[in-house]
């Protein structure tokens, strides 16, 4: 049966390290898009939580977005073919008979609907073609009720559900001399009517006794087998027939590949690593299990075309470099932001809405409004927050009346002092200590793509002169090294000061001080480089910059 792994998810998410706004504003933007549609969207997160965001969702009892690293097409986008799995202990002819009923070639062998191994076609073929020795039924274990199935008999005497294991398979064809030379004691033995054949096979002691024709077994044949428990089947076939259907009897288990020799696949794994894979194998399926070993469908090549792209709405961002990885395979729906027009490319029209306001949170506060969806009080104050936090409590010029009109009536419905909210926020943002360099150059952390030219910008914001100190002391050394390890040109750190509403900006790369002079026509002799009025990454740095670049 053909069935596509349910993957109906729509994810919302904002970019790589992403701040207050990106992750308030995906959860938000989730809440309104799954009651405007009745399709469930999911908040997602690029990366990891800075301590003010982190405070703001302890704050509301928010849990966190789960993560989300890549965009890619996984095996759980794929459409797979969903097939019931057999025991081991079936027989090869109802395992040929199920591939024929359901077209085909290939069947799990399951237990509790763990994968133990796979059958295919050709192993059937095999077991048919090659040339085994006259024990290959016990050497398989064969259940005496598969040899009954098998020849379309019936268990008259023993019980169906043993094993045959010990012995072989002979036909009492000839002579008592030459039957008693030839036949052991729990050996299978092929019978016609003779009775006089029956009582030297109980005589023998043999283990099991398939009598052949449509026949009446003697009494003192039935009891005497019943006595030296030996199991009696019989079938309306003749001879020739019984032994040529007999070793259809034999388990799956003796001729399936094991599950520990067999490539398999799990949900979570990416397509194109998949595709590497069945290149090398030339395999016809491939099972795909869960982490617990449970066989869940078959993937193929050509079922690999069949896949379904990941769908997302993007928030506060549109620029390819800060989407999370693998946004090209990605189905990309709407886009929410409040930055620059950028690099996202979509394969098709998309909802673009982007506003010059302060702060996606606004955005998505009209749109709330719009829609005349009551915010929720929880709601309300992660909006609240991500607005004073993108505005620096309104001081930064990208503050619009809009942006603060909209905190102010979120932070009534959140019933929350916006004032205290933001001391507390950020307090909490700036409080850094256990922290590597590395981890707070890239708490608040946005590439960006010049021409030829690409550099990041990091930003730490704080009330307190000390601790900006404090967090220079640690970072300067560091920003080098974070360079190249990132494969970047130049790095900017700003240190801002909310309360003197300024930026010290530390620089790194070939040139980055003298495009940071240039961009702020500042003094080249100056030590440090103190940029009065400048707390805002997108409307005062990343411009001015920009620009600076492209002289």
């Amino acid at each position: 049966m053909e069935q596509r792994v349910i993957n109906d998810k729509i994810y919302v998410i904002g970019h790589k390290n992403p701040d207050t706004d990106s992750i308030c504003s995906a959860i938000a933007y989730a809440d309104l898009r799954t009651k405007l549609t009745g399709k469930i969207h999911n908040a997602r997160r690029a990366g990891h939580l800075n301590e003010e965001t982190q405070y703001v969702l302890d704050f509301f009892d928010v849990k966190p977005p789960a993560l989300l690293t890549d965009l890619r097409v996984q095996v759980k986008d794929v459409m797979m073919r969903e097939i019931e799995g057999v025991k081991g202990s079936v027989s090869i002819k109802t395992a040929w008979s199920k591939m024929k009923e359901e077209n085909i070639k290939t069947l799990p062998v399951t237990r509790d609907n763990k994968l133990e191994g796979l059958i295919t076609i050709g192993d059937i073929a095999t077991s048919y073609m090659d040339v085994y020795d006259s024990a290959i039924l016990s050497t398989a274990r064969t259940q005496y009720r598969n040899i009954a199935t098998t020849i379309d008999g019936t268990v008259v005497i023993g019980n169906e559900h043993s094993y045959l294991l010990k012995g072989k398979v002979g036909i009492a064809a000839s002579s008592r001399k030459l039957m008693a030379d030839f036949i052991d004691k729990d050996d299978l033995v092929i019978l016609s009517n003779r009775k006089e054949a029956q009582q030297l096979a109980v005589d023998l002691n043999v283990g099991c006794m398939v009598i052949c024709g449509e026949t009446e077994i003697a009494d003192d044949i039935l009891t005497q087998a019943q006595e030296k428990q030996i199991v009696i089947i019989t079938s309306p076939h003749d001879s020739f027939t019984v032994a040529r259907l007999i070793n259809q009897s034999i388990p799956v288990r003796h001729f399936m590949t094991k599950r520990e020799k067999l490539i398999t696949f799990r949900m979570r794994d990416y397509v194109d690593d998949v595709k590497e894979v069945m290149m090398r194998k030339r395999f016809r399926d491939f099972p795909v299990v869960d982490n617990r070993g449970h066989f869940l469908g078959f993937i193929s090549r050509r079922r690999l075309l069949n896949c379904r792209k990941k769908q997302v709405i993007l928030v506060d961002h549109n620029e390819k470099n800060q989407a999370v990885d693998g946004i090209e395979q990605a189905d990309v729906l709407e886009i929410i932001d409040h930055h620059r027009l950028s690099s996202i490319e979509t394969l098709g029209p998309v909802f673009f809405r982007n506003q010059p306001v302060g702060c996606t949170a606004t955005i998505i506060f009209q749109m709330y409004q719009e829609n005349n969806v009551k915010v929720p009080k929880t709601i309300a104050g992660l909006l609240c927050s991500a607005i004073i936090s993108d505005t620096l409590m309104f001081r930064s010029p990208t503050c619009t009346p809009l942006d603060e009109t909209s905190a102010r009536q979120l932070a009534e419905i959140a019933e929350v002092d916006i004032e205290m909210l933001a001391q507390a926020m950020f307090r909490a943002g700036s409080n850094l200590s256990g922290k590597t360099a590395e981890e707070i150059c890239f708490l608040d952390f946005k590439q960006f793509t010049v021409n030829d030219t690409v550099f990041g910008v990091g930003q730490v914001n704080s009330m307190s002169a000390e601790e900006l100190k404090e967090i220079k002391e640690k970072v300067l050394p560091h920003l080098e090294k974070a360079r190249k390890n990132h494969s970047l040109n130049m790095i900017f750190f700003m240190l801002t000061n909310i309360i003197t509403e300024s930026s010290e900006l530390l620089c790194t790369g070939p040139e980055a001080r003298e495009k940071a002079i240039s961009a702020f026509d500042l003094r080249t002799e100056m030590d440090d480089l103190h940029l009065k009025g400048v707390v805002s990454r997108k409307k005062q740095l990343v411009p001015a910059l920009v620009e600076a670049l492209q002289q």
